[in-house]
């Protein structure tokens, strides 16, 4: 009687595996040593400190366009009132008759607002505009009046993000 026997490595559905022990001291768990933390840590701080100050320059920036846009925006309301009215609005009124109704009567009737939508805005600072009433000039007539935003101190006066915003 013959027997046959396969050897397992004869069959070629079997792998032979090495295993390879651990170095001795290393963890089984792998990791990033506080080193390595610490020093990428220390590069995005760098980074974060390169680049911040020019992203709040652009803030600063954009809100001074913003302030003019809005600015502009109001004198083009004072505007609609003065053809509804012949005049610019008094400083008892205020800027605040661009957005209300006048409580006097006879205003009432001539009035076509709200010249704004919303309530009055604020300048991008959260701080009111100003209205420098208009001037009478030397012919008689009127100068057109001026809308202020105080900047980002809300003082009169200042320079960069604090200078007047006058339209």
């Amino acid at each position: 009687m013959t027997h046959t026997h396969k050897h397992t490595a004869s069959n070629p559905n079997t792998h032979c595996r090495t295993v390879t022990a651990r170095p001795e001291g290393k963890d089984k768990r792998a990791g990033y040593s506080l080193l390595e933390i610490l020093v990428v840590l220390a590069i995005m701080g760098t980074i974060v400190t390169l680049v911040a100050p020019r992203l709040f320059s652009q803030l600063d920036r954009s809100k001074v366009v913003a302030a003019k846009a809005q600015a502009k925006t109001i004198k083009l309301a004072l505007n609609s009132f003065r053809i509804d009215f012949g005049r610019f609005p008094t400083a008892e009124e205020g800027l605040e008759v661009l957005v209300k109704m006048p409580s006097d009567p006879n205003l009432q009737s001539r009035w076509y607002g709200p010249y704004l939508e919303g309530d009055f805005p604020a300048d991008p600072w959260g701080n009111p505009f100003h209205y420098e009433l208009a001037k009478t000039d030397d012919r008689g007539g009127q100068t057109t009046p001026k809308i202020v935003s105080y900047g980002a101190d809300n003082a009169v006066g200042g320079k960069g993000l604090n200078a007047d915003i006058a339209m």
